[in-house]
């Protein structure tokens, strides 16, 4: 195989590792949970990452260079000013669901 082969499969697995990584967090980011409203939560939180991730790659996929560079300014701090706040939701939810016992 030639080396630019080699970047194309690595490329296809690292991503599809990379999906598979997502969907088993998902999934246990949604079974880990204590009650039914933060249940629903982290549905809803997990439905808006994933669709800005998918957004996110879609983007970078169609906007030419080098604009779609510029999509990495934005996307590190709404990622990191989202996780942030879904834990802070997530932590009051599950204090008021313990105060319900």
């Amino acid at each position: 195989m030639q080396g630019s082969q080699w970047g194309i499969i690595g490329g296809i697995l690292g991503g599809v590792l990379g999906c598979i990584g997502g969907l088993v967090g998902t999934y246990f980011s949604i079974k880990n949970t204590n009650g039914p409203k933060e249940k629903s939560f982290m549905i809803k939180a997990c439905i808006i990452g994933w669709s800005g991730i998918i957004l996110f790659l879609v983007l970078m996929f169609l906007l030419p260079s080098p604009y779609r560079f510029y999509l990495w300014i934005p996307y590190g701090p709404i990622l990191a000013i989202a996780i942030i706040k879904g834990n802070r939701i997530q932590a009051k939810i599950r204090q008021e669901e313990a105060n319900k016992k």
